[in-house]
C-alpha cells in the first residue's frame, strides 16, 4: 500500500475525501492549477468543465514527476463562488473520478473573492508522494 487513511476510532467515514493520510516517499507539490489547458487558454467558462481541466493539468504534472493520482496526499481547492460549486458538484464528481479514480486524499475546499486569472472559477494545488 502506498498510503494509509486515517480514521480515528467512532468517526464516519467521509465521503469523497480522508481525514487524514499517512505517505512515505518522494513528494511533490504542484503550484495552484485552473481550468485552462496547456497554452494558457480557457476552452470554457462552465465550473465543472474548468474542474477537469484542473485536474487534467494536475495528472499531467505529477505524470511528468513520475507520480499517478493515487500518490496524491492532499488537494486543496479555491472557488470563487460556493454556490456555484455546490451547484456542480455532480459534474465535478465525474471528473473527478475520471481523473483521479476512486482515490480520494486529505482536500479542503475554501472561497476566495477572486483568483489571478479573471476568467477562472478554480484553483486547486496539490500534494503527492511518489513511493520511493
Amino acid at each position: 500500500m502506498v498510503h494509509q487513511s486515517v480514521l480515528p476510532e467512532g468517526w464516519p467515514r467521509p465521503k469523497g475525501y480522508s481525514q487524514g493520510i499517512i505517505a512515505r516517499g518522494r513528494t511533490v507539490f504542484v503550484a495552484g492549477q485552473i481550468g485552462w489547458n496547456s497554452m494558457e487558454e480557457f476552452e470554457s467558462d462552465d465550473f465543472a468543465e474548468q474542474a477537469a481541466m484542473a485536474f487534467r493539468n494536475i495528472v499531467a504534472i505529477l505524470n511528468a514527476a513520475g507520480g499517478k493520482p493515487e500518490h496524491i496526499t492532499r488537494l486543496t481547492w479555491y472557488v470563487v463562488d460556493k454556490q456555484e460549486y455546490l451547484a456542480s458538484l455532480a459534474g465535478v464528481g465525474a471528473a473527478y473520478r475520471e481523473a483521479f479514480g476512486q482515490h480520494y486524499p486529505v482536500m479542503a475546499v475554501v472561497e476566495v473573492v477572486s483568483l489571478m486569472e479573471d476568467r477562472a472559477r478554480i484553483e486547486i494545488e496539490a500534494t503527492a508522494v511518489i513511493p520511493d
